[in-house]
């Protein structure tokens, strides 16, 4: 089973498991890499749609996985029993839902030690959620894959101290280890926000301004990261 770089990277953070699960399965991926390089003992492949989960059904059946990998048909973690697995993986999906999934699966994930997380947008409400759910960010990565950017975390149960907002934004982690897809990243972000301010400031009205304020806020935290990364 070949990965994306993506995919490759949310593994890695899962990998070490006994027993896991892939909410948003999709095709089986995650689960099937890990079995097979021995990265996971046993995996529940679950998505909400019947499609999804009958072409994972057919990958694990192609690797001849069914007896180490099942899948469940389920609306986030829903169909997921207290204590039955060590380590849930959420990929791929916005924020909003995957900050709605860990809420609505609070009970059940309770008895999980370790969740991957790989929101694909407003990562900085899930890192804000985290924080005020009782988890604490573990370890950070950042992949680039087919020229878009993906941040994505491991998350313990715990008490985090609050992270500063250029922290929640472009995660403390990423930023101290000064990993350079964050780097790359930062570097592009400035140059975007530094246009629209240019195109802003040749404009009038109470709406630019305060539109420009938002971009030079969002400039000024940028830069802060990207000074805590010199």
């Amino acid at each position: 089973m070949r990965l994306s770089r993506r995919l490759q990277a949310v593994a890695r953070l899962a990998a070490g498991t006994v027993r896991m699960a892939d909410v948003g399965t999709d095709h089986g991926y995650i689960p099937i890499y890990l079995v097979q390089k021995a990265h996971a003992e046993h995996a529940i492949a679950m998505d909400i749609k019947r499609g999804p989960l009958e072409r994972a059904k057919e990958n694990i059946r192609l690797y001849g996985l069914e007896d180490k990998i099942e899948t469940r048909l389920s609306d986030g973690v829903a169909e997921l029993r207290g204590g039955e697995v060590d380590t849930v993986v959420i990929a791929g999906m916005g924020g909003a839902l995957t900050i709605n999934i860990l809420r609505e699966g609070k009970e059940i994930l309770s008895s999980v030690e370790t969740l991957v997380l790989q929101p694909q947008s407003e990562l900085h409400l899930v890192r804000r959620y985290l924080q005020n759910n009782g988890y604490c960010i573990a370890a950070e990565d950042m992949e680039l894959d087919e020229g878009k950017y993906y941040p994505m975390m491991k998350v313990r149960h715990g008490i985090q101290k609050e992270w500063e907002e250029y922290e929640s934004r472009y995660g403390r982690y990423l930023i101290r280890q000064q990993n350079p897809i964050l780097g790359e990243y930062l570097e592009k972000e400035l140059k975007i926000c530094e246009n629209i301010r240019r195109e802003l400031q040749e404009k009038q009205g109470g709406h630019i301004e305060r539109r420009l304020e938002e971009v030079e806020h969002q400039i000024q935290l940028i830069k802060r990261a990207k000074e805590d990364m010199k």
